[in-house]
């Protein structure tokens, strides 16, 4: 069987290594002329590191990315009302990783280069369009700069993972409209700093209004002492905003974000000073779509941003991805005709991650920050942390999530 997959992004690289490793014919067509190391920090839940894991992934994963130990809530005069473990630490099966975004997927295209052959990869093809009959899909793939047709691929599937912007899902549903922007924009930056608490934590810290997100994303330098710390910064826009597209590479200046975070300076972390010392500071609108119906039209399917783009809470956008390429596998393990494997891959994942989308625009965990800001905005004293409550709260995204402990640890590192 021969699969042609449109986009390079994690995705579509998990998907192909996937598939490579169940004998399946495939080829990676990527958009841009050269995939550079690009983004910031991302975080890889336990439930994806063992699909990284079946993949063989996970020892060159530890040779740079953090396993992350805690997740801290804490309001923004800096005080801690959650201790989360994650991960190992918390007794999975698997880690969770913190790793840097473009490292990640350097990591899986040479890994792709190696095992499925260059010959196989292809950067510099954007998909223009597709259609298919009963025995073949046909996609067109241009030059993206000039428009110009590259080349016109055959293929028995074809599968969309090109991102939020998706060519292959506007000709699906070519009335669907823009993205669905929330009102929110990120600024995302690193740091080379000293780490803080133990090295391996993740911090959420404020509301919903304005909330800072750290953490690490290499280890500590034995020479400098220093440790590469990712930082996400979630600001409120009052009113109109022209921002509404996601892109990872729009650099802006940091006076403003200074200023917004001028007090925000504790005894385990400042964050003033962090955001002060960051190289390059980049604005991210915090965007999503509505949940479709069905991602797959006879030949065709998709996945990762292109089918389910969510906000980035609860640490699951290359999550789910990674979670796609394994279910889409493993549908097309499980049945002998492709139409059939299609429509069970779309059965399990449409709704899964339609959830959480949906979950995420209600703020997912993170609404416990709002929970303790909007009862205590002066802060509070250790007696009145509503611990029940949190827990709840965490326990009910983990299970709509796909990593609730119980039914992740049953599971072996295959698909």
């Amino acid at each position: 069987m021969k699969i042609t997959i449109a986009g390079g992004g994690i995705g579509g690289l998990v998907t192909a290594l996937c598939l490579n490793k169940n004998n399946y014919e495939v080829d990676v067509y990527e958009s841009v002329d050269e995939i550079k190391p690009l983004g910031v920090g991302i975080n890889l839940l336990p439930h994806a590191v063992r699909i990284l894991d079946y993949l063989d992934l996970l020892p060159e994963l530890e040779k740079f990315a953090v396993k992350t130990s805690d997740l801290i809530y804490a309001n923004r005069y800096g005080q801690q009302f959650l201790g989360d473990k994650r991960g190992i630490h918390a007794g999975y099966k698997w880690p969770q990783f913190s790793i840097h975004r473009g490292y990640f997927q350097d990591l899986l295209y040479r890994t792709c280069l190696k095992r499925i052959g260059a010959e196989h990869i292809h950067t510099g093809h954007h998909l223009q369009s597709f259609e298919q009959d009963q025995s073949k899909i046909t996609a067109k793939f241009i030059n993206k700069n000039s428009q110009k047709l590259i080349k016109t691929v055959q293929s028995d599937i074809l599968i969309g993972a090109d991102g939020i912007s998706s060519v292959s899902r506007q000709q699906c549903y070519p009335d669907e409209g823009p993205v669905v922007f929330s009102g929110n924009v990120l600024y995302r930056g690193t740091t080379l700093m000293k780490p803080f608490l133990n090295g391996s934590t993740m911090a959420m810290i404020g509301s919903n209004k304005q909330k800072m997100v750290v953490y690490p994303i290499s280890h500590v330098d034995a020479d400098s002492g220093l440790q590469l710390i990712n930082w996400v910064s979630n600001l409120k826009e009052e009113g109109e905003t022209r921002l509404t597209e996601r892109d990872w590479n729009r650099e802006i200046g940091k006076s403003f974000l200074l200023e917004k975070y001028a007090d925000w300076t504790y005894d385990w972390l400042d964050v003033h000073q962090m955001i002060d010392k960051s190289k390059a500071i980049y604005e991210f609108p915090m965007s999503d779509r509505d949940p479709l119906e069905t991602w797959t039209f006879g030949r065709f399917t998709m996945l990762g941003d292109a089918a389910h783009p969510m906000y980035p809470i609860g640490s699951n956008g290359a999550s789910q991805a990674i979670l796609d390429a394994a279910a889409l596998t493993k549908a097309l393990n499980s049945n002998k005709d492709l139409f059939t494997a299609l429509r069970a891959y779309d059965q399990e994942r449409v709704p899964a991650t339609g959830k959480i989308v949906l979950q995420n625009r209600k703020k997912g965990p993170d609404a416990i920050l709002d929970l303790m800001e909007n009862r205590f905005p002066n802060g509070f004293s250790a007696n009145e942390i509503p611990h029940d409550e949190i827990a709840s709260t965490m326990d009910k995204y983990k299970q709509i999530a796909g990593f609730d402990i119980e039914s992740l640890n049953q599971k072996e590192a295959q698909l």
